[in-house]
């Protein structure tokens, strides 16, 4: 009997679970509340016992359905990665590889990616998206691209796929001829506030009335990372930036690490993920250009 068992019985399994009627369970899969029923009765004839209970209005798991719930999980997350490594291998090489990168991400290790990149796909073009916070996810999850390189945005949306590439250390700096950068000591979140801070702006719509970093309420939002380094310079106010875009203002003393009492979620830098949706893959070139990118990190 369990030879018979199907990925869709499964599937059903898991969204009556996870919307806690078979009737949602319906709505989401697009089925009607009959088809569902009978699915489930079916699959629990194969496995020799009730996946839920029905006495309530609701349909409760039983213990043993909670027991087997994860293991469909599992088995329809295999599946699921064995149909998208399927279509990426019949795709074959990406006519064109479509990056979206975290403006916070080193750009002389970037640089040295695309070069390589370059000699081993000489003719795969490549396009790359440089945004930060949501805008790098935005050409993802919109289908334009088929990995983001992110960093500045610590999440990682539902039906994404991400590893580890590198950190990348970060700083609170200002001008020296900025007042806060005459205070010795830890300096009081209350005092930094007094002072604008310079933000960077997302560009998409995705962290809408969230703030990352952010400690004063006098902001600057910009939209461009160049404007932000200048305005620090200028000693327009002052912010977080990369280490490895700033060592140089550090060495000659154009900018000064401020020491802030009080850290925001920015925290000593940025972990930086390759992000990919779990059913679009990178193809050849786009998985090379991920590896490449960690291995230069290592």
């Amino acid at each position: 009997m369990l030879d018979g068992m199907s990925m869709d019985q499964l599937r059903t399994f898991i969204a009556a679970a996870d919307e806690g009627s078979f009737s949602a369970a319906g709505r989401k899969l697009r089925r009607a509340q009959s088809v569902v029923s009978a699915t489930l009765a079916n699959l629990e004839a194969q496995v020799g016992f009730p996946l839920f209970e029905r006495t309530g209005r609701y349909p409760q798991l039983t213990e043993a359905g909670r027991a087997l719930l994860e293991q469909a999980r599992f088995a329809a997350a295999g599946m699921d990665a064995f149909k998208a490594r399927a279509r990426t291998l019949a795709e074959g090489l990406e006519p064109e590889l479509v990056v979206a990168v975290d403006v916070m991400f080193p750009i002389d290790d970037l640089t040295a990616a695309v070069q390589a990149f370059q000699q081993q796909f000489p003719t795969t073009p490549l396009r790359l998206y440089v945004e930060a916070l949501g805008a790098v996810l935005q050409p993802l999850l919109s289908g334009d691209c088929r990995v983001a390189i992110i960093g500045s945005l610590p999440e990682i949306p539902a039906g994404c796929a991400s590893e580890f590439l590198l950190s990348v250390g970060a700083a609170a700096v200002v001008a020296p001829g900025h007042p806060l950068a005459a205070m010795t000591g830890p300096i009081r979140r209350s005092v930094a506030a007094e002072y604008v801070q310079l933000v960077l702006a997302d560009r998409s719509s995705l962290t809408a009335g969230r703030n990352f970093g952010v400690m004063s309420a006098k902001t600057w939002r910009l939209g461009d990372m160049g404007a932000k380094h200048a305005f620090l310079r200028a000693g327009l106010g002052w912010g977080y930036m990369p280490l490895p875009m700033i060592e140089e203002d550090l060495r000659n003393g154009k900018l000064v690490v401020l020491d802030l009492e009080v850290q925001p979620n920015v925290g000593p830098g940025f972990s930086m993920h390759a992000v990919h949706l779990m059913e679009h893959p990178p193809g050849p070139a786009g998985r090379w250009f991920v590896d490449r990118l960690k291995a230069q990190a290592t």
